[in-house]
């Protein structure tokens, strides 16, 4: 009942399709591997994942694995997912800056907990097909727009959070500015090439303490020129 009102309460449409392979998910690989932020829980159990990747991978939606989603990018493994969500505690009022909409699923698993999130993706095509599913699913707390991930959202800035959903070699100056003070960043850090280490960024008094939370692989951090 609680991930239901949550979703409900916050302009999305409740989805009871593929009901009990979320369920499953969530107390599989979630769960089971520490996440127990109920807020996160919740979203985790309500958004229908399977909505969220190619129509031909739908069946592999809910397993314990990233997915392909086109232009060599990937939506992340539900443990994934579950953790950076609870590691910068949304909920109703926080302001969140995704970096890396890709398929969009991240932004509504934020937005199912009652977060304003304000989430930009460098692939014009991902961004659109985004904006087009998120509109149809009711996320009406999310905002995106096509663009260099590097420079951020300053005309939203400061965030509560920020979260950044492709690896990165360092962590962008811009995205540390408009990172409000007692905000919290979690970004993957490293090589393209090599296993990186996910990094918490926690803002006090100015200054940022890093800490390292676990090694992961993403996709490259994406530049305009680039492109």
């Amino acid at each position: 009942m609680l991930c239901l009102v949550l979703l409900l309460c916050h302009g999305a449409v409740a989805s009871s399709e593929r009901e009990e392979e979320r369920e499953a998910m969530v107390k599989e690989q979630v769960l089971a591997r520490g996440v127990k932020d109920p807020t996160t829980l919740a979203a985790m159990r309500t958004v229908p994942r399977h909505l969220f990747v190619p129509g031909s991978m739908s069946h592999q939606a809910y397993q314990d694995r990233p997915l392909p989603i086109g232009h060599g990018q990937t939506i992340s493994q539900p443990f994934i997912v579950a953790f950076m969500t609870e590691i910068i505690k949304p909920g109703p009022g926080r302001k969140i800056l995704e970096i890396g909409t890709g398929s969009g699923y991240q932004a509504a698993i934020l937005a199912a907990t009652g977060a304003q999130v304000y989430s930009i993706e460098i692939i014009p095509q991902l961004a659109d097909s985004a904006a087009v599913l998120l509109k149809q699913l009711g996320f009406t707390h999310v905002e995106t727009r096509s663009a260099d991930g590097y420079y951020g959202w300053k005309e939203h800035a400061p965030f509560d959070a920020i979260i950044v959903t492709a690896a990165a070699e360092f962590i962008p100056p811009p995205l540390i500015e408009q990172l409000a003070e007692s905000g919290l960043m979690v970004i993957p850090v490293g090589s393209p090439f090599f296993v990186q280490t996910l990094m918490l960024i926690q803002k006090r008094d100015g200054k940022t303490i890093s800490t390292s939370l676990m090694p992961v692989r993403f996709v490259p951090f994406k530049r305009a020129d680039e492109e």
